[in-house]
């Protein structure tokens, strides 16, 4: 059991906002959206773009022309998911890295007052730049808002001492310092997102967001996948 956090980064995948055979799934946009907008915390989102393109893994796009996408599919995500969160009375900002007309730019000090009046603030565009993930901008953003905590929901229960999908004895890591999952390279997470964390003592806690109530857990101060710090 850990303090109960005020403030937090969530880091959502944007596989899951995937449908079966839809970049959208409103059944798993309503599970994640009530889940957050029922929870009394400050909530900062950075949101992928997973469910609509992968830069560094698309073969027929140079990676600087599918990061450039990327950037601009999480716009999509962030509306997407600032229509449901509003259908559920909760006020929401969008900030973007890229400018758009749809979006604010970014400003942590907005961010933050905005976050202190109980609006969710999203976080679009990634960090602005091709060539790096947005786990590395959910943890820039993690630490200039101030967060408790940075979450990173997907479908991944957490760090395994191996990969589960090849060894079934492979086993769930409750707690690692940041030097040991930077030491072993543990591929849950971007290796310079953990970095910046560790530089501002930013405790990241990685999880499944299918798991039934993880974000009511983590926001009463239970880990329910791996913490890293």
């Amino acid at each position: 059991m850990t303090a109960k956090p005020t403030r937090i980064l969530l880091k959502l995948s944007g596989e899951a906002l995937k449908g079966e055979n839809s970049p959208f799934s409103p059944v798993s946009l309503s599970r994640i959206c009530d889940s957050i907008a029922e929870l009394p915390i400050q909530w900062g989102i950075v949101v992928g773009a997973g469910n609509l393109i992968r830069g560094a893994r698309s073969p027929w796009l140079d990676r600087i022309e599918g990061d450039t996408m990327g950037m601009l599919a999480t716009v999509l995500n962030a509306l997407a998911l600032r229509a449901y969160l509003a259908g559920r009375g909760r006020n929401v900002l969008i900030q973007s890295a890229v400018d758009t007309q749809l979006t604010q730019p970014i400003s942590p000090r907005l961010a933050q007052m905005a976050l202190d009046d109980g609006t969710i603030v999203i976080f679009a565009g990634g960090t602005g730049s091709p060539l790096v993930t947005t786990d590395t901008a959910a943890a820039i953003r993690a630490v200039s808002i101030g967060a408790d905590v940075l979450l990173k929901g997907s479908n991944v229960p957490g760090v395994y001492d191996g990969d589960p999908s090849q060894d079934p004895s492979a086993a769930l890591i409750p707690e690692l310092t940041y030097d040991n999952f930077l030491a072993n390279r543990y591929g849950v997470m971007d290796q310079v997102a953990v970095e910046i964390c560790r530089e501002h003592g930013m405790p990241i806690e990685v999880f499944d967001l299918n798991q039934d109530g993880a974000l009511k857990a983590v926001a009463d101060g239970i880990k329910v996948g791996t913490r890293i710090g």
